[in-house]
C-alpha cells in the first residue's frame, strides 16, 4: 500500500480509505452488515495496509462507530489507525441533537469518542453545511475540541466552494484550527465538483477524499443490487439523468472489456488519478471487492481513454449537498 500526505499536513493516509457506512445495524438499512459480517472485511482492509477508516455518527445511528471500534481496535495499535468520523445529521428527535451548534459539536465529539472507544478522533469532518447556525459558532467550537486534544485534524464534506473558503478565511483570521480535507461527491457520472471545489482544494493544499467513486454501484454495473433497490439517497443522486449516466457506464464497460478488467477497476482508477485527489473512499460489502480497488491503483489510463470516459458527461444539478 502506498501512503500519501493528507493535503499539506504531515498525516500519512493510504491511497484508498475504507468507507464504513456499510457496517453497523441492518435495522438501519437492509444492506448494512452487522459486527460478525463486518469483521472479515475490516480484517482484509488491515491486511492490505489501509489505515484510513471513515465513518459518521449518523451511520446506523452510532452503531457503525461501535462496530468499527469493537472490530478494528483489537487488530492494530491505535497509532497505526487514522479514524475519521463526521457530525451534523440528526441522531435523535431532539431538536438540539443535530446541526453544528456549539452544543451539538461538543456533544457529538463526546458521543463519537465513547462509541469509538478512543481518546481522540484523527479527522473530524462536517457532514454538511448548517444554514441555521452562525459559521463562527461552529468554527470556534471546532477549534476548542482540537485545542483540547480530542480531535487531531478537521475536515468537511459536500458543500459549496464559497462556503468552504469562507470558513477557511474565518479560521485564518481568528487563528483557529483550519480544515485540512474535503470529502466531495465525485465520480464519472457526477463531476460538478470540478468547477470550483476541486480547483479550490488544489490551490489551498486541501486533501480530497471523494465519496461514492462507483456512484453507488452504477459504474460497476450494479444498478439492481440490494442496496440500489433500497438506498433512497442513491435514487435521489442518480435517477434524474439515467440516460446520460448509463451512456457513461457503457463507456466504462467498453474500456473494461478492452483492457480485460472489471468496470469497478476503471471507475476507481479514473477517480484516483484525477488532479488533487488524495484517496477515494470505497464502500465494501464483500471481501473479494477489495481486489478491484487495489488493482485500480496500478492502472494508468491514457489521455485517449480518459477522453472516452468523459465524453458523454454534461452539466447537471448539484447533488449530494443535503
Amino acid at each position: 500500500m502506498e501512503y500519501v500526505n493528507l493535503g499539506r499536513t504531515g498525516l500519512k493516509v493510504s491511497r484508498i480509505g475504507l468507507g464504513c457506512m456499510t457496517f453497523g445495524s441492518p435495522d438501519w438499512a437492509p444492506w448494512v452488515l452487522d459486527k460478525a459480517a463486518s469483521r472479515p472485511i475490516i480484517a482484509r482492509a488491515v491486511e492490505l495496509g489501509i489505515n484510513l477508516f471513515d465513518t459518521a455518527d449518523m451511520y446506523s445511528r452510532g452503531a457503525s462507530e461501535e462496530v468499527l471500534a469493537e472490530v478494528l481496535l483489537p487488530m492494530l495499535p491505535r497509532h497505526n489507525i487514522v479514524l475519521a468520523t463526521k457530525l451534523y445529521n440528526p441522531m435523535s428527535d431532539d431538536p438540539n441533537d443535530r446541526g453544528l451548534s456549539r452544543k451539538h459539536v461538543m456533544d457529538s465529539v463526546e458521543g463519537s469518542l465513547r462509541r469509538l472507544k478512543t481518546d481522540h478522533i484523527d479527522l473530524l469532518q462536517l457532514h454538511r453545511f448548517d444554514y441555521e447556525t452562525p459559521l463562527e459558532e461552529t468554527l470556534d467550537a471546532l477549534n476548542d475540541v482540537v485545542r483540547a486534544g480530542k480531535v487531531r485534524y478537521l475536515g468537511a464534506s459536500s458543500m459549496f466552494a464559497w462556503q468552504f473558503m469562507k470558513a477557511i478565511g474565518l479560521q485564518r483570521a481568528n487563528g483557529w484550527a483550519e480544515f485540512v480535507s474535503m470529502q466531495p461527491h465525485y465520480n464519472l457520472i457526477y463531476r460538478e465538483e470540478e468547477r470550483e471545489m476541486l480547483p479550490l482544494c488544489r490551490a489551498e493544499g486541501i486533501g480530497v477524499l471523494p465519496w461514492s467513486p462507483l456512484a453507488r454501484g452504477v459504474l460497476a454495473g450494479a444498478r439492481k443490487s440490494v442496496r440500489a433497490g433500497s438506498d433512497g439517497v442513491a435514487n435521489q443522486l442518480y435517477d434524474a439523468s439515467r440516460a446520460q449516466d448509463d451512456q457513461i457506464a457503457r463507456a466504462v464497460s467498453e474500456l473494461a472489456e478492452a483492457r480485460g478488467v472489471s468496470m469497478a477497476q476503471i471507475a476507481y482508477a479514473w477517480v484516483a488519478t484525477r488532479p488533487g485527489i488524495t484517496a477515494p473512499l470505497i464502500g465494501i460489502s464483500r471481501v473479494e471487492l477489495f481486489d478491484d480497488a487495489i488493482a485500480a491503483l496500478e492502472i494508468a489510463l491514457s489521455e485517449d481513454e480518459v477522453a472516452k470516459l468523459e465524453a458523454a458527461y454534461r452539466p447537471k444539478p448539484v447533488a449530494g449537498h443535503v
